[in-house]
């Protein structure tokens, strides 16, 4: 069975609302096996509804429309879905009455207006709304079945378990779908392409997705069937899959956190941390803190952004700062080391750099970075130097993932060499 999902609203269009009803019912047709081909989001304008309605019936067997069933001129699904049918609109008196009396045990009289909402194209099955005043319909057309919803969550999410659920159960064709995710740290995604061959070479890319945000790569697998099937599909991908990603994988499922996953290996490890900041403004520390429990291995940080704050609050040397500048590996590892002293926490993770748009130069362009964190011996001491792309917010993102990762790979114990990230990175560790 082919679905395709339509919002309608031209507040949708803008940047200020997101089409949260369009991921709710991609997310329920899923369950039952469904595949949304399609989803599209059009304005309030009667033309442009009917024409993807026309389309998305001529597509699809199942059509969701969302939104555009209140009692105002703006609100045209219902005109424009009967007229892409060809179908009239029949004013209901007993649905009316409904409305009225919903609106009279609310303590108010119903406005004229909300007569509109009482619309019903010809042939429909009126869906009660029992959390609204506007009914939602169902409508068969030839092979093609429409749902139409209000744009209200709370009402759409009602009208679906009452009316669109048992549909599915007695017409989907059941078994739905199943995703498994990996989530990958601080892999460029055309690397991580290439550490995937193996994997396509045995099973093809069908069903595989690579999803890159700033730091981060989300691998899914995705298939459908009985649960005997999907399990046979996945069972040897995600083996697969785990032996190839290895120490770059940080977690698994797409609610997985990096900060959250480095705050468990402290609390396994008995281990404490406090960070230095510079470039990134308290951002680590942040991200550390926002896991809940997060006091039980997160001491403190030291937010310096100014050189006397460094030399004073970290004690980094004030030659050093002079000879090398603020940005670079030796200022970075007196931080981290001061930041591990000074607060009395078994690591120390210290970031500096210049994330722009200002204060670059040609030997350290906007986009350098230095990350370094100390650990409880002398010779206990790991640096990077990075070059990110980007603005501002991208530059310093990218520098509490990295930040972050550093920390997980030492807490794993993993070979420093296989750091990966070599493009734009000047990989060392010191003494």
């Amino acid at each position: 069975m082919r679905a395709t999902i339509i919002a309608v609203g031209s507040e949708l269009l803008g940047s200020d609302r997101a089409d949260t009803n369009s991921l709710f019912l991609a997310d329920r047709l899923a369950d039952h096996g469904v595949e949304v081909r399609r989803k599209v989001i059009v304005g309030d304008r009667i033309v442009d509804i009917e024409r993807e309605v026309e389309r998305a019936g001529a597509e699809a067997s199942l059509v969701l429309v969302t939104g555009g069933l209140g009692p105002t001129q703006d609100d045209l699904t219902r005109a424009a879905v009967a007229g892409a049918l060809g179908r009239a609109l029949i004013r209901d008196p007993a649905i009316i009455e409904d409305i009225r009396r919903k609106f009279a045990s609310f303590g108010r009289d119903m406005a004229p207006v909300n007569e509109r909402q009482a619309d019903v194209i010809e042939g429909a099955v009126v869906l009660e709304n029992r959390r609204g005043t506007a009914p939602g319909l169902r409508v068969e057309e030839g092979e093609t079945t429409f749902f139409l919803f209000p744009g209200v969550p709370d009402e759409l999410h009602g009208l679906v378990d009452q009316a669109l659920e048992p549909w599915l159960v007695e017409h989907a064709p059941g078994g739905g779908f199943e995703r498994r995710v990996f989530k990958v740290a601080c892999l460029a995604e055309s690397d991580l392409e290439g550490l995937l061959q193996p994997f396509y070479s045995e099973f093809g890319n069908q069903g595989v997705s690579l999803l890159p945000s700033p730091g981060e790569v989300t691998v899914g697998l995705t298939t459908g069937g009985s649960v005997e099937e999907r399990e046979s599909w996945l069972e040897p991908r995600e083996r697969l899959l785990e032996q190839l990603l290895d120490v770059y994988a940080f977690g698994r499922g797409d609610d997985a956190l990096l900060e959250a996953v480095v705050g468990c290996l402290l609390v396994e490890r008995g281990k404490t941390v406090a960070t230095a900041e510079s470039c990134t403004g308290g951002g680590v520390a942040e991200r550390l803190t926002a896991v809940a429990g997060s006091s039980a291995y997160f001491l403190g940080a030291a937010v310096t952004y100014s050189n006397s704050l460094k030399v004073s609050l970290l004690g980094v040397p004030e030659q050093m700062i002079e000879d090398h500048g603020a940005v670079s590996a030796q200022v970075a590892e007196a931080m981290a080391r001061g930041a591990r002293e000074g607060l009395g926490a078994d690591y120390g993770l210290a970031v500096t750099g210049i994330a722009g748009p200002g204060g670059g130069s040609p030997e350290k362009p906007v986009g350098t970075v230095h990350v370094a964190l100390a650990g409880g011996g002398a010779a206990d001491m790991i640096e990077r130097r990075f070059q990110f792309p980007g603005d501002r917010a991208r530059v310093r993102r990218l520098t509490t993932q990295w930040a972050l990762d550093l920390l997980r790979r030492k807490l794993l114990g993993a070979a420093m060499s296989e750091y990966g990230l070599s493009a734009g990175a000047d990989a060392q560790s010191r003494p």
